[in-house]
């Protein structure tokens, strides 16, 4: 069940705030969901083409149909270490599944100070399913073009993902 700084692909760095602690004074449960979703649509609106703003829509026949959109389908976190304010932590983040038209994406939490073999204090992510932007329907290969590029940069399946063993990389299983 160990995860390693090593086994991401993607980082960025968040200073704790007093307000995220609960009154056991450790990092509120909420927040890591917060965090996961911060992290994922950086990673989706920087390295993927991927906008939540919907002027990006189509709204004629003229104008190219608009993106699919990443749905969550499911959530999960588990919590290992707690983590506080004043802690500055970076998060690690990879797709441990690619699909079609789904990416299951995996968030670790790390303090800042710690090396690339220093074990996650959490981690968790979710399930996105991509969806045409107006009907909400799953759209066959909606992972594809820039997003199937960002995606793929940052694919690094483990074994214990299919085997609920160990934790070393795993051969690609992908289905793009």
């Amino acid at each position: 069940m160990a995860r390693h700084r090593s086994d991401y692909k993607y980082f960025l760095t968040y200073r704790t705030r007093w307000s995220d602690n609960d009154q056991y004074a450790h990092m509120n449960n909420a927040v890591y969901y917060h965090l996961m979703d911060s992290i994922i649509n950086t990673y989706l609106e920087q390295h993927c083409g991927c906008s939540p703003n919907p002027s990006n829509s189509a709204d004629s026949d003229k104008t190219p149909p608009a993106p699919p959109i990443g749905l969550v389908v499911s959530s999960q976190c588990t919590f290992l270490s707690p983590l506080s304010f004043p802690q500055v932590l970076v998060l690690g983040l990879r797709a441990k599944r690619l699909g079609r038209s789904s990416v299951t994406y995996e968030v670790g939490f790390f303090l800042e100070d710690d090396q690339q073999d220093a074990e996650a204090s959490a981690f968790g992510g979710y399930t996105h399913v991509f969806v045409d932007r107006k009907s909400r329907k799953s759209v066959r290969d909606g992972i594809s073009g820039k997003l199937e590029r960002g995606l793929r940069a940052i694919y690094a399946p483990l074994q214990e993902d299919d085997e609920g063993t160990d934790s070393k990389p795993a051969k690609s299983k992908s289905r793009l």
